[in-house]
């Protein structure tokens, strides 16, 4: 019987009487995996015309088996990073993109097959873990990510999100996340103390504010609010709004 390979990292599993003479070849090569499952670090440009996907190769060194991807380069449209289906493993996704064009595209991981990828806010490093089929988040450490009005006067927030807004020359609009799960939060601040002479209205985008259904106007120099999700009743809400 020829060799077999695991599910999760590739492994080669050799069948007694199998291999005579290439044992140790082929320990080293599942050790060599053993360790890139282990520490592996991949860097990978996100800069293409389609989304990057990554791979699990029968019995071999290949990228999809490394622990921490760090992505990188200028988006040039909305990126996905697809891992590999079948393998049930925990994996470090630090976003080092630039995405301060006027454009804001987004990039998120999913798990190849899956039509509901992972959002990753920017500047953000986390913790991902798959089933298999799915991919979902387990821990994230956050950053702030800077919007400057005179680049950027419109931004679609992701979850987890901490924004530190600049708007001297003009107003900013930031929409709400979509499709919000219990206990999202979006933390808004005001970095220059001129949300009073130029206000940052929160587009709702089709869930309730504090039960309501009217766009929320920040509109007081030195504010600093942390709206969380409760549910489709009560929607966003905020945790903490200073001024």
């Amino acid at each position: 019987m020829a060799s077999t390979f695991s599910n999760d990292l590739k492994l080669e599993l050799i069948t007694t009487g199998e291999k005579a003479g290439l044992w140790g070849t082929i320990t080293n090569t599942n050790l060599q995996i053993l360790q890139q499952a282990a520490s592996g670090y991949l860097s990978l440009a996100m800069t293409g015309s389609s989304d990057i996907t990554v791979a699990l190769t029968d019995g071999a060194v290949s990228n999809g088996k490394n622990l921490y991807f760090k992505l990188t380069g200028t988006l040039a449209r909305n990126q996905t990073l697809i891992m590999p289906s079948g393998s049930e493993r925990v994996f470090i996704i630090e976003d080092a993109t630039d995405r301060t064009t006027a454009n804001k595209y987004t990039l998120s991981v999913k798990t190849a097959g899956s039509s509901t990828p992972v959002a990753v806010p920017v500047g953000a490093v986390m913790l991902l873990k798959s089933d298999g089929t799915d991919t979902s988040k387990a821990i994230t450490e956050q950053s702030y990510f800077t919007i400057t009005s005179s680049s950027i006067t419109a931004y679609t927030a992701v979850a987890g999100d901490q924004l530190l807004i600049n708007t001297t020359q003009t107003g900013v609009t930031i929409t709400l996340p979509a499709s919000p799960a219990v206990g999202n939060e979006i933390v808004i601040i005001d970095a220059r103390g001129t949300f009073g002479s130029n206000a940052v209205t929160v587009e709702r985008n089709g869930q309730p504010i504090n039960s309501g259904t009217n766009n929320l106007s920040l509109s007081t120099n030195g504010q600093a609010v942390t709206l969380v999700y409760i549910d489709s009743t009560r929607g966003w809400s905020f945790k903490t709004n200073t001024a």
